[in-house]
């Protein structure tokens, strides 16, 4: 992971801060908001940012059946040449899978659909809800591990990829925080002014900051995160949050959420309920953020040992969902300001 991050800060800037223009909508089960330095340019940016996030949809989308990635996956055991956005969006994952040592892996679609993870979010029955055992997706089968990223042969020169038979992608650890990433960076090329993108909580800012920084909320649920105390300030690079306490479903084997461990393919033993990181990069803030939850204990050292700022939550035992997050207790680790820092 990369050691340079932007700095994550309280809102200790005396100076008047320019209150950015910006607009919320709904996408991919969660919501998408663009904010721009520049509110004549607004617009502008809500097209560019639309334009990416379809470009990234139809690469990676493993929902869509009409998606490349829906027909890579088909196509396992022969090699294919994959379109300049699905090639980005690869070697993004192959780079984050080698970066962790493999716990943020993109060969877990197997383990998903074990899980019960066989469609959209919206379309699973929610958790908490009992589910009837027996037919079609929604027949138990065995959890195992994920077969393995080294498993994948990919040029990104030439775009070649072969994966074998049995192998399957699932790019939803990395294509969400790589669509904020490039948004950002093609919307601030568009306008010429300071953009901050954020998509379902992974946030990636590009251009020049508003005086005193982007003002970001952290929450287990980025829709409520207005409602949290630990509001920290950057000025560059991307803020992402990992939570175990959303994107939760009732799966055939009983109550699972979206972050799997890809060494036993089942969800990861609870330890911490939120990871916050700041880093150089969305790309990057998530990957160490989903990761930390992965590593459990060893998640504060690791994080430490690469510079990079973060906020862990502690779990507990039961459904998570129904408690809430201030009765946690709170990990900082390298920086980031503690929640009384971000009050004052």
């Amino acid at each position: 992971m990369s050691r340079r991050h932007g700095s994550a800060h309280g809102p200790d800037d005396p100076r008047p801060r320019i209150v950015p223009a910006g607009l919320t909508f709904d996408l991919w089960s969660t919501t998408g908001t663009v904010r721009v330095t520049d509110p004549a340019a607004l617009g502008v940016a809500h097209r560019e940012l639309r334009a990416e996030l379809d470009d990234i949809e139809i690469a990676c989308s493993r929902f869509r059946p009409d998606s490349e990635i829906t027909a890579v996956n088909r196509a396992a055991g022969s090699p294919v040449v994959l379109s300049p956005v699905l090639n980005a969006a690869v070697t993004t994952a192959l780079r984050v899978a080698r970066a962790t040592d493999g716990l943020v892996d993109p060969t877990v679609l197997g383990p998903l659909v074990a899980l019960g993870y066989d469609r959209d979010i919206g379309d699973l029955p929610p958790a908490g809800l009992p589910v009837q055992p027996g037919s079609g997706s929604r027949r138990h089968q065995p959890v195992l591990p994920a077969p393995g990223y080294w498993r994948i042969r990919h040029d990104p020169v030439t775009r070649e990829l072969l994966m074998p038979a049995g192998v399957g992608l699932d790019l939803g650890a990395t294509a969400k925080a790589l669509a904020a990433d490039r948004a950002a960076r093609r919307i601030a090329r568009a306008i010429g002014a300071g953009v901050l993108v954020d998509l379902g909580g992974d946030i990636a800012v590009h251009g020049p900051a508003p005086r005193g920084g982007w003002r970001i909320a952290v929450h287990d649920d980025h829709r409520v995160a207005a409602t949290s105390p630990a509001s920290i300030s950057i000025t560059g690079g991307g803020v992402a949050t990992s939570s175990t306490t959303t994107r939760r479903w009732s799966g055939p084997a009983g109550e699972a959420h979206h972050l799997v461990d890809p060494r036993s393919g089942g969800n990861p033993a609870p330890c911490w309920r939120t990871v916050s990181v700041c880093a150089a990069t969305a790309v990057d803030a998530n990957a160490a953020a989903t990761a930390a939850i992965i590593l459990g204990p060893a998640a504060p050292g690791w994080l430490a040992g690469l510079g990079l700022p973060a906020r862990l939550v502690t779990a507990e035992s039961g459904p998570a969902p129904a408690r809430s997050p201030h009765a946690h207790p709170v990990r900082i680790v390298a920086g980031w300001p503690t929640d009384q820092e971000c009050a004052a």
